[in-house]
């Protein structure tokens, strides 16, 4: 009897030290999610003459966000560098966008084909634009759509420290 008592005992022991291991795992992993997207919850400051989100840059010196395409959730990029909002394609499906004609497009990984496309809405936080132009690019192996001047020029951006303010008036 003492023996199945021990052997119990053993197992309870290994069955706490891997939830514990599990639960330290979960915690490191929602850690490094908020480094790489500190504005996973984006609120909007809303006056009479202007509405305004502020982000916070990552670790990486880069203003990752939670918004919405076609009111579904995805995460952007700010890229001054991209002419147009550019959404990889493993996310077309999911984000129910067609893609139009293919026209050829040079990235930093080199040129490439996008496909033209549509996005009927564009939110970030409660800021909505309509009927916006984007590109679908096979091979980009990232699961953030990079949010691009197509999209930015609508907005006073202010860069202040580590935060980028990002204004429209009304």
């Amino acid at each position: 009897m003492a023996h199945s008592t021990k052997k119990l005992g053993m197992m309870f022991t290994a069955s706490a030290w891997v939830l514990a291991f599990l639960v330290m795992a979960l915690a490191f992993s929602k850690i490094l999610d908020s480094q790489n997207n500190p504005n996973q919850s984006v609120s909007t400051l809303q006056t009479g003459e202007f509405q305004e989100v502020v982000l916070t840059r990552n670790r990486s010196g880069h203003y990752v966000f939670d918004g919405e395409v076609n009111r579904q959730q995805v995460t952007f990029l700010v890229d001054t560098g991209a002419t147009t909002t550019a959404i990889p394609a493993q996310m077309q499906h999911r984000l129910g966008i067609e893609a139009g004609p293919a026209t050829p497009v040079s990235t930093a990984n080199g040129v490439t084909t996008a496909y033209l496309t549509r996005l009927d809405q564009l939110a970030i936080g409660d800021i909505e634009l309509y009927d916006v132009n984007a590109t679908i690019i096979a091979g980009m192996a990232v699961d953030e759509i990079l949010l691009g001047m197509n999209v930015l020029k609508h907005f006073e951006l202010v860069q202040r420290g580590d935060q980028l303010i990002i204004r429209q008036y009304r």
